[in-house]
């Protein structure tokens, strides 16, 4: 038996750096061709999978499942939703997106753009972000919408899970319609913030979240509503300067009581919009 030469140098193996983090961005877009709403784009990249759900009625659906754990530490991640004039497009995700510590202590991006078009509405309602104990995430949305689109956005927030401190989670929204701004709101939580679970904030509370109605009627809502109450929660529904957008931001003790919450807040603007006394149309409550 003879032995094996030796490989060239330029043949041996090499070292290669630990991975950073994944780099991802998934991209659905929605049009209308007459008579329906139509998904010509539905892009899924990392560990974002884009799956058309059943429409509901006119309302085109999708969901957005996840492939993989993510984010984590290092990652960047991007997700571009585009709904054309006259489309009903409603997004979900089928499971909870947790943040996690990952290979590097970088922070993890989850960036998403949101863009609506005249006369088109877009419902964005996703399941809660978990911020898991180790992990850092910044969180971006940046919402363009025509002069005359309708949007509905949820989102939600649980600060660690079960019996286990928070997470560093940074989330920014930006919403901007007809090119003006409507709102730009940036929160933050987790160590080292100051202060983020104290009672001018969070109040004890780990589940935070919040509802964003933008019609193009003004909002049939002149003063803010308190909901709930300090052991369940509470919410406050409030009309926004711009005149056409309504803000509901609430704090829970659960993630079960947060949804109820925002429910209740969605409910009461659907109500004030189909009440006589009502200055906008019945549309600023479902969109």
């Amino acid at each position: 038996m003879t032995a094996a030469a030796p490989a060239p140098a330029g043949d041996l193996p090499t070292t290669r750096a630990h991975p950073t983090g994944v780099r991802a961005t998934a991209r659905l877009r929605a049009t209308h061709n007459g008579r329906t709403t139509t998904l010509p784009l539905l892009h899924s990249d990392g560990p974002f999978h884009l799956r058309r759900l059943r429409p509901r009625g006119e309302r085109a659906r999708v969901c957005v499942l996840g492939a993989m754990s993510a984010p984590l530490g290092g990652d960047r991640l991007a997700l571009d939703v585009t709904a054309e004039a006259r489309t009903r497009l409603e997004v979900t995700t089928s499971a909870a997106t947790i943040a996690l510590r990952g290979p590097t202590t970088d922070p993890a991006t989850y960036d998403v753009r949101l863009t609506v078009g005249e006369h088109a509405s877009l419902h964005w309602l996703p399941q809660p972000l978990i911020s898991a104990r180790g992990s850092t995430l910044h969180q971006t949305y940046r919402v363009e919408l025509a002069a005359t689109s309708r949007l509905l956005l949820r989102e939600e927030q649980l600060l660690g899970r079960t019996a286990e401190p928070s997470g560093h989670l940074s989330t920014r929204l930006t919403v901007r319609r007809d090119g003006r701004p409507v709102l730009d709101q940036h929160t933050v939580y987790g160590a080292p913030a100051p202060a983020w679970d104290g009672p001018s904030v969070l109040g004890g509370h780990r589940a935070t979240g919040q509802l964003l109605l933008v019609d193009p009627e003004p909002v049939p809502l002149p003063e803010p509503v308190l909901l709930g109450d300090p052991e369940r929660g509470q919410c406050v529904l409030a009309p926004l300067a711009d005149g056409t957008a309504l803000l509901a931001t609430a704090v829970a003790p659960t993630p079960t009581l947060l949804r109820d919450l925002l429910d209740t807040a969605l409910a009461h603007a659907s109500d004030a919009a189909a009440s006589p006394v009502g200055t906008g149309s019945a549309s600023t409550g479902p969109v």
